[in-house]
Formats: structure tokens, C-alpha cells, sequence
């Protein structure tokens, strides 16, 4: 352990049930064990029900569905009843339609889990005239009929509403000229691109719905974020003034111990780094950071301060008397520990400037994150805890449940049954089956991925673990809400992987506790984005003039130059889509680049699961190991044709490990400029990716057994791309030798690729990038960074537009970093897939230095206001 923090409890504020609530349903709550509502749900109920678009953003396990169900099931009841009793029976100005909801989420598991609540609420109300049913991909065009024609709630997703619903409006006429509420489940995680796609067809869906007579009030459930009303304005395209935000969490919360945590170093290695280190250097000297406190010394320094900024936590004590508290006991360990040293205890950094001096880090290799997860699952479940581990991968989601049975085999056999693994990728039954078994106590240990940090409804935990940094506060603070849910106390861990990243954060507490959460970003007046939306909205409806101020100030030209491609036909009465094609096949939401392959056994014809087709070539490739509920599999033929990979179910004691490569070709160059001996280029990119073979490595001391050559297509990404070049004079400038400017180019992308979210309003997980100390079309060092979507999306466009300014903006960031070698607050990144490495701050920083010394005064000054701001094109203003 190298931090622990306790986040005190919090008790409940209940409040009466609103007088307008159904009878029926409060007694179907009453029957469920809510015996008043919180004052929070009953704050965003009662706001909704007078028709003010409402977001709700409190923690896990905050009840945030009564909110929303309370007003929509309500407003059913009511049009039904004052139907059977003839209520204004006579007079036309009195005739009510049945008042229906849509309901959105992500995914289809957290539709399936509000469908069974939903359902044991109606039971439990004996509410037999509400109908409530699911509707997406799965769903049987029977099924499908009765949900058009009778359904009051209907639970589905944004991609079946682009697809069918709004393409095919007429046949879904009753739902939409009845619609008066719809609901946004989850709605932070409609970020990036994906969130910019959903934001314009719910622009869509409102401008469909006015025109059957239709105004529904939205209302959307969030995680703790940053500004959610701003957030959710901008989704549903209206103005800031026409959104509540309810943040206040009144539902009670128990203690919260959270744990840091590094495994420990392996035994009889070393990590001799300063040997490597050139005599010569005229940078720096070298000292030893000692290796973490102990936690009992800790304890009386770090763990005693207890302020924290995270989601409904009263801070207790300020975050600058904890970090001098914390840097009091650490100078004191250090100095204890290196007497000798005359360098001990005094600051450092950044590494490589000659400014201050070099610290290294004497840590030697270390247990990997997945097996230490493993073991203090198996430890948990054995003392009686019902726990959640989240992983990274799918991969890390079943060798942790795998290596967790076998440690409760060897000590408690019983209980080894009682520990799975929950990924994507099972089936819906088998995904269902496992909620309900961790629910129900059944099963006490789950290792899953992310596919458990949305708001399917598993209480009674008391643990959770989390392999490895999930990549934004957002995502930590939601996983780790699953531990003691319902008020109970609970356990979090958070244990570090072997990375920079990792490591940085659980000797920095401040960083992952303190800081506040990050708000949820996406831009849908991005013309990449919004083109295709504006033709999809005039083949459902032609587009009227008064009717483009909901998509945006961009939206006029935009609409001139799909008239001038021949997208779009342009009449007085507005704009037509006249093509026999459907308009909403041009963009995907998602971008998941096809359907996903199916993982079929050969034997007997049974499908154990799917992969994404963007992964297929990597994990179910010919040879490959394929996991599934602990069971191997190996992969004897993948067919990318048809979209089926078979297996045979063998028993081997090796994991398999694809190797790849992945190169950036330039098309076309767009737009070029040069600054001296550097250019700065923007243009079309190929990105390709290709699986070359695999290692076997045994498992679990991963000694490689062999290798295999595979013959697999590549895969391509057309997009667009920024790029600058560091030619040799430029390196030498900088004082970037050879051995540092892999580092030093690695260091600055990582460093562009987060600053460039403020610029061009997009997420970081929208963009990718490439650093190489010779690339084969510049023919010398480059720095690329591309959008991460087909044909592009605008963001490195911006990044060329704004170049002097982003760059400047990124070496300020890099340079007014107190840290020595780089952190998540500089050059690491939690995308990166070299584990960020290598990288070098210093350099980068010189490199910055000379890059920017040689841009022309016309670029140098130039700003976002003198583009027009991304919050401006975002179009969030009163449609």
C-alpha cells in the first residue's frame, strides 16, 4: 500500500412523495422498500414533471432511476385513467393521448436491467396497464410490431433510433405524437464522436416528434462530471437557461476506504538504470528517490489528512496541508534512508534541463497488476466479501478469474465455484445470468471489464478492485461507487499496472483523489460530424429554414455545399433528400468498423461469444488461445469473409500474444506551411495495422514456448492527419541526441494529443498519433496525430489551423510540470500502446523550444477566437 484515504459517510435526507405521483406506483415502491423517495430524486422528479429538461449527476447507487420513472410511469397512468373514467368526456379540448416514454442508453445490458426493474415495480404495484417492452437489433420483427403499435415505454439505444426509428418515423407515429418524456440513461458516456453523433440525432428526434405535434422534456441521468447542465444542453441542443441540474447527493453513502496500492518487486531483480546513463552528461546528476513509505509511517503523515475532492465527499482538511504533510514525511524517510547522499530530500526536475537535478527511481520489476488483482480477489472472496474486479482488457478480465479459482482451490476448494469472469463478448443470457448471480450472492467474486461500470444494478458489494488506471476520474469514481452501494461500507483498491502512469498515480494520492472529475466533451457542430445528420433530417422530414438553428451556426453553409456535391436538393420549401439510398447509412455511430466475428465451437455448432471486428485479427486469429468462463479454447480456422471464427476446446497452459505493426502513410497533402526547416503539413493518411504472428507464452510466468507467422490482411484507416517535422538542425539545436529523440518526439505527441481536446472540442480518446525519428514520406523526425475515425473529424484539421498556438500550449504544459520524467499531467498518456515508452521530457521540451523559435510571426499570435470558438460551434443555443 502506498496511500490509504477514508471518505466519511453520509447519512440520508429523505423527503414526502410528490402530491401529483401515482398512488399505485408509490405503492409499488413502498412494496420495494422505498418508503420516501430522496430528496434529490424527488428534486429532479418534481422538475421534470413541470417540464424542464432535467439532468440528475449523483454518485453510484443514488437511486438516480426513480427520478425518471416516477414522472413517466406517472404521466401514463394518468392519460389511462382519465380515459377509463371518461374524465372531460364530451369536450375535444380534453382528449389526452396516452402519454408515452423512450428510454436511451448505451448498451443493451443496462436496457435489459431497467426492463426487469421496471417489471418488478409494475408486479409490485399490480400495474397491469402499463406496457413496457425493449426494442434494438435483437429484437424479432414480431416483437417489433407490438412495441410500434401498443408499447408505453419503450428501452432501447441512440443507434436503433438513427437506423429505423427516425428513418422509418410513419410506422412508429403513435409513440412519437404521444412522446412526453424521453430519458438519457448514463448520458456522460456520450463523449467524443460518439457523443457529437448521438447529441444531433436526438436533434433529429426532437424536430420529428414537433412534427406529429410532440415537445417531450428530457431527462438525463449522469455520473458526477464537470458542469453537467452545460453537457447536457449541448446534447440536446437547447439553451443553458433551459436546463436543471440536480447535483446535490442526499442518498446516504457508508465509509469508503480507498486503497493505493503497488505490488511488490519481484525477488532477485534490478533495474541498474543510472549505469546507463552517459559519463559525460552535462545535464544533470543523479540521486535516488527511495522506494514507498511503509504504511505504517505513512500512516501517521499522509493517511491523517484526509481532504478530498472527490463526488460527495466533505474535505476535512485542505489538499496543499496534505502534500506539505505528505512531502514532510517523505524528506524525512529519504533522508533517513541516504545519510550519505547530500542530494537527499531536495527537489528535482524536470529531468534533462541542467536546471535542477535527475531523480531516479529505484524500483526493480515488479508483480504485474493482474496477478496481485487475482490474489486479493481470491483473499476477499475467502474472507467472505462479495467483491467486483475491473480490468483492462478481456484478456485481463479471465486470467484474473482464472488465477483467482486456482488460489481458492488450493486453500478454500469450496468457494473456487464462486468466481467468474464478466466481459463483452458472452451472450446476453450468460451476461444476464451472471448480474443476477452476483446480485443474488451466488457468486462472490466477478472480474470483469468496464462492460460493469454503467448503471446495471448490483448492490450488496463490498469490495471493489481495479487492475490498472481505467483513464479518466470519471470511470474511477464510477467503479469504484459499486463498493458499498446502499449506504453499506465498502472497500475500493486501486492497484497500479507497470507503467509510468500507474506509478505516478499511486505515489501522488492528490492526483487521483483530489482533483476534480473531468467533464464530458464532445462537439455536434463538428462539419465532419454534421453533414450526414443534416441529410438523414431531410430525408425524414425536409429541412426548413427556421428549423437550422438546432443544428448549429454551421449548419447553413454546410447545407450550401451538400447542395453543391449533389447531397442534398435545395427547393423554396426547404432542402431534400432525393436519393433512393437511406440517409442515415453514411455514418456510423459508433464507428466499430463492421459486425462482430462469431466464436463458434467446431465440435458442436454452439456460439460462445462474439470479438469486434476491429480485434478479430489480434485475438481469435488461427492459433489463437480463446478464454471463455475459464475454459481454453484454441482458434483452428477465422474466417473474416463470413464472419466466424471456430474453436476447439483443448486444455493448454499457454496464453497467446499477437505481434503487430501499425504505419502512417501520407496521401495527400492538403495544406502545407514552413516554418523555417520545420513544415507543417495537414492532409489525408492511411493508418495501417497489421498482425504479423504470435508468441506463446506459458502462463503464468509468460516464458515464451514459440513462435508463429500469420497471413492476415491489413487493416486501414483512411482519415486526416496534422504532422510536424524535426529535422537533424533542428535536433542538434535542441541538444537532442540520437538516443533521445525517440523520447523526446514520443514525449511531445503524447503531450499535443491531450491539448488538443481544448481546441478542437473533442476527447482523447478521438484522436491517435505516431512519433518516428525518420518517417518515410517527410525523410525525417515526425510527429503525427490523426483523427481515429474514417474520412476524419476535424480535430487535427483545428490542430494545423491553431499550430503555433497548440505547440506553445503544449511546451507550457510540459514545462510547468513540477515533475521530473513526466507524468499524466504532461507526456503520459493512458492510451498509449507502447506503455509509454520511451519517453523524455526534457528533450521535449528543448525540441518545443526550437520548433516554436521558428515560427513566423502571423501564425505565433494567433488564438481560437481568431478561428471561432468550438463552444460556439457547438450550436447548444435555444433552437
Amino acid at each position: 500500500m502506498t496511500h490509504v484515504r477514508h471518505l466519511p459517510s453520509r447519512p440520508g435526507r429523505t423527503v414526502d412523495w410528490p402530491a401529483w405521483a401515482d398512488s399505485a406506483l408509490v405503492t409499488g415502491y413502498r412494496r420495494l422498500g422505498v418508503e420516501a423517495p430522496w430528496a434529490h430524486q424527488a428534486e429532479a422528479a418534481d422538475a421534470a414533471w413541470s417540464g424542464t429538461h432535467t439532468v440528475l449527476a449523483t454518485s453510484t447507487g443514488s437511486g438516480k432511476s426513480l427520478a425518471f420513472w416516477l414522472p413517466a410511469l406517472s404521466a401514463v397512468r394518468r392519460a389511462g385513467t382519465d380515459a377509463a373514467t371518461g374524465a372531460g368526456r364530451g369536450r375535444i379540448e380534453t382528449v389526452r393521448r396516452r402519454a408515452t416514454t423512450l428510454y436511451l442508453c448505451p448498451t443493451k445490458a443496462l436496457a435489459a436491467d431497467q426492463l426487469a426493474g421496471l417489471e418488478r415495480l409494475l408486479h409490485a404495484g399490480e400495474l397491469r396497464d402499463v406496457r413496457v417492452a425493449t426494442c434494438d437489433g435483437d429484437t424479432s420483427r414480431e416483437e417489433r410490431r407490438w412495441v410500434r403499435e401498443y408499447a408505453d415505454v419503450v428501452l432501447t439505444n441512440p443507434d436503433l433510433l438513427h437506423v429505423t426509428l427516425l428513418p422509418q418515423h410513419q410506422r412508429w407515429s403513435r409513440l412519437l405524437s404521444s412522446l412526453q418524456y424521453v430519458v438519457l440513461d448514463e448520458c456522460h458516456a456520450f463523449r467524443g464522436v460518439f457523443g457529437a453523433h448521438v447529441g444531433l440525432v436526438l436533434r433529429r428526434l426532437r424536430r420529428v416528434a414537433a412534427a406529429y405535434g410532440a415537445y417531450p422534456t428530457f431527462v438525463m441521468a449522469s455520473a458526477t462530471t464537470a458542469d453537467p447542465a452545460a453537457s447536457a444542453a449541448r446534447l440536446i441542443g437547447v439553451g443553458l437557461d433551459e436546463v436543471r441540474a440536480i447535483t446535490d447527493d442526499a442518498s446516504p453513502a457508508g465509509t469508503k476506504t480507498v486503497v493505493l496500492w503497488e505490488p511488490p518487486e519481484l525477488p532477485g531483480s534490478d533495474a541498474p538504470w543510472s549505469a546507463l546513463l552517459p559519463e559525460d552528461d552535462p545535464w544533470a546528476q543523479v540521486s535516488v528517490v527511495p522506494a514507498p513509505l511503509p504504511v505504517a509511517v505513512a500512516a501517521q503523515g499522509v493517511v491523517a489528512a484526509q481532504g478530498v475532492a472527490a463526488p460527495g465527499v466533505v474535505a476535512q482538511e485542505s489538499v496543499a496541508a496534505q502534500v506539505s504533510v505528505a512531502a514532510q514525511v517523505s524528506v524525512a524517510a529519504q533522508a533517513a534512508r541516504a545519510p550519505e547522499t547530500p542530494l537527499a530530500g531536495l527537489p528535482s526536475g524536470p529531468l534533462g534541463t541542467g536546471e535542477q537535478l535527475v531523480v531516479e527511481r529505484s524500483d526493480a520489476p515488479r508483480r504485474t497488476a493482474t496477478a496481485e488483482v487475482a490474489e486479493l480477489l481470491a483473499d476477499l472472496v475467502a474472507a467472505g466479501a462479495r467483491c467486483l474486479a475491473f480490468t483492462r482488457s478481456r484478456r485481463g478480465a479471465e486470467s484474473v478469474a482464472t488465477t483467482a479459482r486456482a488460489h481458492l482451490e488450493r486453500s478454500v476448494p469450496e468457494l473456487a465455484g464462486r468466481v467468474s469472469a464478466y466481459r463483452g463478448g458472452y451472450l446476453p443470457e450468460e451476461r444476464r445470468a451472471l448480474e443476477r448471480a452476483i446480485g443474488t450472492g451466488q457468486l462472490r467474486g466477478l472480474a470483469t471489464t468496464n462492460a460493469l461500470e454503467l448503471g446495471v444494478d448490483i448492490s450488496g458489494l463490498d469490495a471493489v478492485l481495479i487492475a490498472g488506471w481505467p483513464g479518466t476520474r470519471v470511470s474511477l469514481w464510477q467503479q469504484a461507487g459499486r463498493a458499498g452501494r446502499a449506504g453499506a461500507d465498502g472497500l475500493v483498491a486501486f492497484v497500479a499496472r507497470e507503467d509510468p502512469l500507474d506509478t505516478y498515480l499511486v505515489h501522488h494520492p492528490e492526483a487521483v483523489l483530489d482533483a476534480p472529475v473531468e467533464a464530458t466533451v464532445f462537439d455536434p457542430g463538428n462539419p465532419y460530424v454534421l453533414a450526414p445528420h443534416l441529410c438523414a433530417a431531410a430525408a425524414e422530414v425536409p429541412l426548413r429554414t427556421d428549423e437550422l438553428a438546432m443544428f448549429g451556426p454551421a449548419a447553413p453553409a454546410l447545407l450550401d455545399e451538400l447542395v453543391e456535391r449533389g447531397a442534398l436538393r435545395r427547393r423554396a420549401s426547404g432542402w431534400y433528400w432525393t436519393h433512393a439510398e437511406p440517409a442515415s447509412g453514411l455514418t456510423d455511430l459508433r464507428g466499430t468498423g463492421g459486425d462482430p466475428v462469431r466464436v463458434v465451437e467446431s465440435g458442436t455448432g454452439r456460439l460462445l461469444g462474439t470479438v469486434d471486428a476491429a480485434s478479430a485479427d489480434s485475438t481469435v486469429h488461427e492459433g489463437a488461445v480463446y478464454v471463455h468462463q475459464g475454459a481454453t479454447f484454441v482458434v483452428d480456422e477465422l474466417s473474416l469473409d463470413d464472419g466466424i471464427a471456430l474453436v476447439t476446446r483443448r486444455d493448454v497452459d499457454y496464453g497467446t500474444w499477437a505481434r503487430w505493426v501499425t504505419t502512417t502513410q501520407i496521401r495527400e497533402v492538403r495544406q502545407e506551411l514552413a516554418w523555417g526547416p520545420v513544415t507543417w503539413g495537414f492532409g489525408d493518411v492511411d493508418v495501417t495495422s497489421q498482425v504479423l504472428g504470435y508468441q506463446r507464452k506459458r502462463v503464468p510466468d509468460l516464458q515464451v514456448l514459440g513462435s508463429s507467422e500469420l497471413d492476415l490482411p491489413a487493416r486501414t484507416l483512411r482519415t486526416t492527419a496534422v504532422w510536424w517535422t524535426a529535422p537533424p538542425e533542428v535536433l542538434e539545436a535542441a541538444g537532442v541526441t540520437l538516443e533521445q529523440t525517440p523520447g523526446a518526439l514520443h514525449a511531445a505527441e503524447h503531450a499535443s494529443i491531450g491539448l488538443l481536446p481544448l481546441l478542437a472540442t473533442c476527447d482523447r480518446w478521438d484522436l491517435g498519433g505516431l512519433s518516428t525519428a525518420v518517417h518515410v514520406d517527410t525523410g525525417t523526425a515526425t510527429v503525427f496525430v490523426h483523427d481515429a475515425y474514417p474520412g476524419g473529424a476535424g480535430f487535427a484539421e483545428r490542430g494545423f489551423d491553431l499550430g503555433a498556438f497548440w505547440l506553445r500550449a503544449t511546451r507550457d504544459a510540459i514545462a510547468s510540470c513540477p515533475c521530473s520524467y513526466g507524468c499524466p499531467a504532461c507526456v503520459q498518456s493512458p492510451k498509449c500502446g507502447n506503455g509509454n515508452d520511451p519517453l523524455d521530457k526534457a528533450a521535449a521540451i528543448r525540441l518545443l523550444d526550437v520548433v516554436l523559435a521558428h515560427a513566423p510571426s502571423s501564425t505565433a499570435d494567433r488564438t481560437p477566437s481568431d478561428l471561432g470558438s468550438t463552444v460556439d460551434r457547438a450550436g447548444s443555443q435555444p433552437s
